[in-house]
């Protein structure tokens, strides 16, 4: 059983017919995961042709349609005949392993580009996705918060929700995703993945180094007849977060990732320091212009072109080392009795990187967000004040 939701005729559930025929304005048995039962009339019947439902009176076994009426009915419960009930097998439902914060965009920027950009917009906005999306867990739903912490089933599983919003007219600022851990046993667990790889032969050192460091456990390997290496590896959530970038870029874009929960296991040391990163910070709002970012170019890797306005604590680029560097990438050349006009055509800016929403989330670290607006993604820092942040580092050492 699935579910969707119409405005007009509230939560529909979605699945096969096993046995027998409905019609509409019938009375049907809701049967619940834990054993509760309780009558309803359909009130809708509709099958699909194609995406499209198309409202029918009665349909039989083996016919798949959206069924209306029931308010209350979720995953895994069955509708059966209230004179001669059948129960059929429940249905599992992965629990979340990934949680991120979602919250009101606060950037100078805030504002310009969204059309759904208030709290009250963002907790409706997941409150009608709950109605469906099974798998999401949401807290932070009271009135009055400016931030929700949501818990999904995997990155892209968040990452789909975010980029629905977006697409949507919703503007907000989500967290670096992390991994949710249980206790059981007074002992505490995490989140394991069977990740399967296929990458061609030449990459396969690169591929097989970077699981290993990250806690994989190898538990398949072949050559298959197109002389790719087909892998499968158990690994921790927490070192699969990142992982496709890094290993899109280090096998030039060939290798094919898929990965799917496993189980909870206790928690045990990985090797995650090639995770963390430096960051090129605008240290003044204005507008990029080619002899500032000629000089941060220089020093790693820019995320943004010249003519783009900026903020103070935006993130501009990656450091090529493990350090924050602030640069004024709006910074112009000084104009000298012995410049000529020609004197800036011999700068060439490398072509920068594309920053998409997959990307974001994987780079951010734990003082990064993701700004994210119907038009543009950015990334900044939490704290996006030079002298602040300085101040929370003192603190913190």
């Amino acid at each position: 059983m699935a579910l969707a939701y119409d405005n007009y005729k509230g939560r529909m559930g979605i699945g096969k017919i096993y046995s027998g025929k409905i019609s509409k304005n019938q009375n049907m048995l809701l049967v619940k995961m834990d054993g509760s039962q309780n009558t309803s009339k359909i009130t809708a019947l509709s099958m699909y042709d194609g995406l499209k439902q198309v409202e029918v009176e009665d349909a039989q076994a083996g016919d798949i349609v959206a069924v209306a009426g029931f308010d209350d009915i979720h995953i895994g419960d069955v509708l059966t005949d209230p004179q001669n009930p059948v129960q059929l097998p429940a249905v599992d439902i992965e629990p979340p392993t990934i949680k991120m914060t979602f919250g009101v965009n606060t950037s100078p920027f805030a504002g310009r580009e969204g059309k759904f950009v208030t709290s009250r917009n963002l907790r409706d906005r997941l409150i009608k996705e709950l109605e469906t999306n099974v798998a999401l867990k949401v807290d932070g739903l009271e009135q009055g918060s400016d931030s929700f912490l949501v818990a999904g089933r995997g990155e892209l599983h968040l990452a789909v929700l975010v980029e629905t919003m977006r697409r949507e007219g919703y503007e907000l600022q989500v967290s670096q995703p992390e991994v949710i851990f249980h206790e059981e046993n007074g002992q505490k667990m995490e989140p394991y993945e069977v990740v399967t790889i296929d990458v061609p032969t030449d990459y396969q050192g690169a591929v097989i180094e970077e699981l290993g460091r990250r806690g994989g456990e190898l538990q398949h390997m072949e050559t298959t007849q197109q002389g790719e290496l087909h892998a499968e590896y158990l690994i921790p959530t927490r070192g699969v977060i990142g992982l496709k970038n890094l290993l899109l870029t280090r096998t030039r874009g060939t290798v094919i990732i898929n990965n799917l929960f496993d189980s909870y296991k206790p928690v045990h040391e990985i090797d995650l320091k090639g995770n963390e990163h430096g960051s090129l910070i605008a240290s003044e709002a204005g507008v990029s212009n080619a002899y500032g970012l000629n000089n941060a170019q220089e020093r790693g890797t820019l995320f943004i072109g010249p003519a783009l306005e900026v903020y103070e604590g935006m993130v501009v680029g990656k450091n090529s080392v493990d350090t924050d560097l602030e640069l004024n990438i709006c910074k112009t050349k000084k104009l000298t009795n012995m410049r000529s006009s020609g004197a800036d055509d011999a700068i060439i800016l490398t072509p920068h990187k594309e920053v998409g929403l997959d990307f974001a989330l994987e780079y951010i670290g734990p003082d990064e967000l993701v700004e994210v607006t119907p038009k543009s993604i950015r990334l900044r820092k939490r704290v996006l004040s030079s002298i602040e942040r300085k101040k929370i580092y003192r603190q913190n050492k």
